[in-house]
């Protein structure tokens, strides 16, 4: 089932601001918080899903990404999606939404136990133009760290397992209560009773993990990926931090990238010019036959549809531009210079430009308009 877009998600134009964005993530967590509709999948489905459209919209990074590549920009091998995010994630959000804490207006979110996440990894991936072109999956061996076979834990005892610690102060307004994570647990309500001798404070081992990450088509350079759960192991029952993989693309010997298209020199010698050739080249998906027409000129552009890179939403795919270069030799045999000085009052070998034949500054302008 397809995603819905963010924008519809929250019932918000494109052009919203950042105060209206977040008045309408609100006015959805409302509606649809769990306290409120118990036992309602439905309801939990759709205020997962604001969440989720939330954190990416008032993100300015993760919005500008969005609205250029859409959701494929959260994807490869394990992108953010409803019903993917952690509940403590969303709660986490209300401290900006609501002013603190994981409940408001009377509903118990406030008592939600902590769930502790683990740190992210960031690795880069470097990947050729073919791969880009066509979509690659990559194995590539990560150390993170998981928990030790062995470790065990027990019930936070400054926090009772609760994950927060709660105080009651006496103020002139009255008294007030407040609630703040446990330091003890970090808020996880569970703290180590016993470790391997061979794992570290918190009862974690590094080890090494090869992880497949699928990386479709039309990705750029310095683009961002995320593999979910491929991160750092978390304390107790937390959840693993993420795989953060950063996009590196590698410079191609023959073709030049622009956006979705491509760009090729090509280079023809005087006499397959003047006659017309037929000649092999190289693609992203492989080698093409170009059939270069007689009396073609240095400077001519022969587009060859849907040669280039896919559109990383999947909308089109781009062009190869073929650029005609006539190769001037620049030493001739005797008989090479006496033919062509016979040339030189030749009719044929006149300049004659139609005008089909462009000038550069035309061409320019047309690449980029």
């Amino acid at each position: 089932m397809a995603k819905r877009d963010y924008y519809d998600t929250l019932g918000i134009q494109k052009s919203a601001s950042a105060t209206e964005i977040k008045k309408a993530y609100r006015k959805m967590a409302v509606k649809y918080h769990p306290d409120k509709n118990p036992d309602d999948k439905s309801a939990e489905d759709k205020f997962k899903e604001a969440a989720e459209a939330y954190e990416i919209l008032s993100d300015p990074d993760k919005k500008a990404r969005f609205d250029q590549f859409g959701h494929q920009a959260f994807e490869g091998g394990g992108g953010r999606g409803s019903g993917h995010m952690n509940m403590d994630d969303i709660f986490s959000q209300f401290g900006d939404i609501f002013g603190g804490g994981g409940g408001f207006g009377g509903f118990g979110g406030g008592q939600r136990q902590r769930v502790m996440k683990g740190s992210n990894l960031r690795i880069r991936v470097k990947l050729t133009l073919e791969e880009i072109a066509n979509g690659v999956e990559k194995k590539v061996k990560v150390k993170r760290k998981t928990q030790a076979k062995g470790v065990t834990y027990k019930t936070c005892s400054t926090c009772n397992g609760q994950g927060q610690v709660t105080r009651i102060t006496n103020t002139i307004l009255g008294r007030m209560q407040t609630a703040s994570p446990c330091n003890a647990c970090g808020g996880t309500g569970q703290s180590i009773d016993k470790r391997p001798s061979n794992s570290d404070a918190q009862g974690f081992v590094t080890e090494e993990e090869t992880v497949s990450i699928k990386i479709p088509a039309g990705v750029v350079d310095g683009m961002q990926l995320k593999v979910t759960g491929k991160g750092n192991a978390a304390p107790g029952n937390g959840i693993s931090g993420d795989l953060l993989v950063a996009i590196t693309e590698e410079t191609h010997p023959t073709l030049q990238r622009e956006g979705d298209n491509l760009h090729y020199d090509l280079y023809v010698s005087v006499p397959e010019a003047i006659l017309g050739d037929s000649i092999e080249i190289d693609t992203v998906t492989g080698k093409v036959r170009l059939k270069i027409e007689a009396g073609v000129q240095s400077g001519k552009i022969l587009r060859l549809r849907g040669k280039g890179i896919p559109n990383i939403n999947g909308y089109s795919r781009g062009d190869l531009l073929v650029h005609i270069n006539v190769w001037t030799p620049k030493t001739l045999s005797k008989e090479q210079k006496t033919f062509f000085e016979k040339m030189k009052s030749d009719e044929h070998f006149s300049p004659k430009p139609e005008s089909s034949d462009k000038s550069f500054f035309e061409k320019v302008k047309d690449m980029f308009s």
